[in-house]
C-alpha cells in the first residue's frame, strides 16, 4: 500500500468519531465584484492572431502520475514549432482551454498561472517535492488529533505554501493564457462543479478572490483520505442559469446538471456545498469540456465567450493517466487481497465509463465540426488520446501501470512519466496527421 493508502487507513481508524468543519474560503459577491472582469465563459483575453486550430486539452485524475504525464505532453507541445507565417510560434500557444480533474488539476492550474515559467518550475514546486511525507506528518501530528479542521484544509494550505504561493483566481484572470477549468464533484447534488464564475454566481459568491490552492484541493479530495472542501451558498442575489435552454432540452446529461444548478436556489437546504474529487463525475476531464461547450450554446458561442475565433482544425487532446490496477489477478488461484479487489473493481468501472465518455466526445465533436463549417469550408475534427495502453514496450507499460496514485513519486518514476507523455503524443497517429496538415515541426 502506498503512503497515501496507509495514511488514509490510519486516519479512518483514528478520527472516525471526530467532527470536522471545513474552512469557508469563498466570500459573498458584491456590486463591485459584479462590475469586474470574470473568470469563466465571459472571460476577456487578448485575441490570438492567425489561429490555425481550436485546441482543447483534458487532463485526467491519478495523483502525481497524472500530473507528470500531463506535464510531459505540455513539454512536447511547447517544443513543436509552427510555420513562420505570423501565427503563434509553438503548438502550445494554440491551446484555447484546459479541463482538468484531481491530479491533472495541479498541472493545469500551475500552467494557467505561470505560463512559460512552468518549465521547469512545476517540477521543483510539485513533481519532485515530497508532498506526501509533509502532508502525512501534518495530518498525523498529535496537535491535530482534536482539531475540528478538515484534512482538505490542511492539504490546501500545504499546496498554497509550496505550489501556489497565495495565488487567487484574480491572478489567473490576469494571465493571457487558455481558460483553465478545474473540476470537482458536488457530493449532495451529484453533479460536476467547475471553478468558473458561472458556478459561483449560483452561490452569490465571488470567484476572483478564491484561493487557487483550495480549488485544486477540492478537485483532488479523494473520499476517505480527505474530507470535502466546503463552499457557502450565500443569499442576496438572483442567480440565473447560463445554460442554453435548447441544449438542456436535447441532453439528459445537461438536464441533470440544470437540476443541480436549480437546487442552489434553496439557500437554506443547500447552505453549504461539499466538494470532493472531480474524478467521481468525470475522471478524464472530457465531459466537463463537453458540458462547458453545450451549456454555452455550442462551440461558436463558447469560443466567442473566451475570446477565440473558430478555425478549420478542431482538436481535443485527452491525457489519460488511468492505470490497469487489476493486472495479474488471473495468474494465481489465490483470492486477491481486499485492496486488490477494490482496485480491480474501481478500474473496471473507470475504464468502462472512460470508454463511454470517449465515444460521446467523438460524436459531439463531429456535430461541432458541422456547426463550425461555413461557406463550404469543412472543419476537420480530431480526438487525440494519450494513455498507457498505447505504450508498445510491455515492460515499460507494466511499470507505468504499477505506479501508485500518490502525491509524491520517486524521481525515476517522474522521469519515466514525463518521457512517456512526450513519446506517446509524438507517436500518436492522429497527432502526426495534424502536424503534417499544418506543416508543424516536431521536437527532436
Amino acid at each position: 500500500m502506498n503512503r497515501l493508502g496507509l495514511l488514509a487507513a490510519a486516519i479512518a481508524g483514528m478520527l472516525a468519531g471526530c467532527a470536522s468543519y471545513g474552512e469557508i474560503a469563498n466570500r459573498p459577491q458584491t456590486a463591485q465584484d459584479r462590475a469586474r472582469p470574470v473568470y469563466g465563459l465571459g472571460r476577456t483575453t487578448p485575441a490570438q492572431e492567425h489561429e490555425r486550430m481550436t485546441l482543447g486539452l483534458a487532463f485526467s485524475g491519478g495523483g502525481a502520475r497524472a500530473a507528470a504525464l500531463a506535464y510531459g505532453v505540455l513539454l512536447e507541445l511547447r517544443d513543436t514549432r509552427m510555420p513562420a507565417d505570423g501565427g503563434p510560434p509553438r503548438l502550445l500557444d494554440e491551446v484555447d482551454a484546459i479541463s482538468a480533474v484531481s491530479g491533472g488539476s495541479f498541472t493545469a492550474a500551475y500552467y494557467g498561472l505561470h505560463g512559460e515559467a512552468t518549465f521547469p518550475g512545476f517540477e521543483q514546486a510539485f513533481l519532485r517535492r515530497d508532498i506526501s511525507n509533509d502532508l502525512a506528518h501534518r495530518l498525523l501530528s498529535p496537535l491535530r488529533w482534536f482539531s475540528r479542521e478538515t484534512r482538505s484544509d490542511e492539504a490546501a494550505r500545504l499546496f498554497d505554501r509550496y505550489i501556489f504561493h497565495g495565488a487567487r483566481y484574480a491572478d489567473l484572470q490576469a494571465r493571457p493564457g487558455p481558460l483553465v477549468i478545474i473540476n470537482a464533484t458536488d457530493l449532495e447534488g451529484g453533479i460536476r462543479f467547475a471553478f468558473l464564475q458561472e458556478y459561483f454566481d449560483q452561490l452569490c459568491s465571488d470567484l476572483l478572490s478564491y484561493p487557487l490552492a483550495h480549488a485544486v484541493a477540492a478537485s483532488s479530495a479523494v473520499p476517505v483520505m480527505f474530507q470535502p472542501v466546503v463552499l457557502e451558498n450565500y443569499p442576496g442575489c438572483t442567480p440565473h442559469m447560463p445554460i442554453d435552454a435548447a441544449a438542456v432540452a436535447a441532453s439528459p446529461q445537461l438536464q441533470q446538471e440544470a437540476d443541480g444548478w436549480r437546487a442552489y436556489a434553496d439557500k437554506q437546504g443547500r447552505r453549504y456545498v461539499h466538494l470532493a474529487d472531480g474524478g467521481l463525475t468525470d475522471n478524464l476531464g472530457l465531459r466537463a469540456m463537453l458540458e462547458a461547450v453545450d451549456s454555452a450554446g455550442g462551440p461558436r458561442k463558447f469560443l466567442q465567450g473566451i475570446g477565440r475565433t473558430p478555425s478549420r482544425e478542431l482538436v481535443m487532446l485527452s491525457v489519460d493517466a488511468s492505470a490497469d490496477a487489476s493486472g495479474g489477478i488471473g495468474t494465481s488461484a489465490r483470492s486477491p487481497s481486499i485492496r486488490r479487489m477494490i482496485d480491480a473493481t474501481t478500474d473496471i468501472q473507470l475504464h468502462r465509463y472512460n470508454t463511454a465518455t470517449t465515444e460521446l466526445v467523438q460524436q459531439r465533436m463531429q456535430e461541432w465540426a458541422k456547426e463550425l463549417a461555413d461557406a463550404g469550408q469543412p472543419v476537420r475534427m480530431r480526438l487525440v488520446k494519450v494513455g498507457f495502453a498505447d505504450i508498445p514496450d510491455p515492460a515499460l507499460r507494466a511499470r507505468l501501470n504499477a505506479i501508485p496514485t500518490d502525491f509524491t513519486l520517486p524521481s525515476e518514476d517522474v522521469d519515466a512519466l514525463i518521457a512517456a507523455g512526450r513519446a506517446l503524443l509524438r507517436a500518436n497517429p492522429e497527432y502526426q496527421a495534424l502536424l503534417r496538415d499544418i506543416g508543424a515541426e516536431q521536437a527532436r
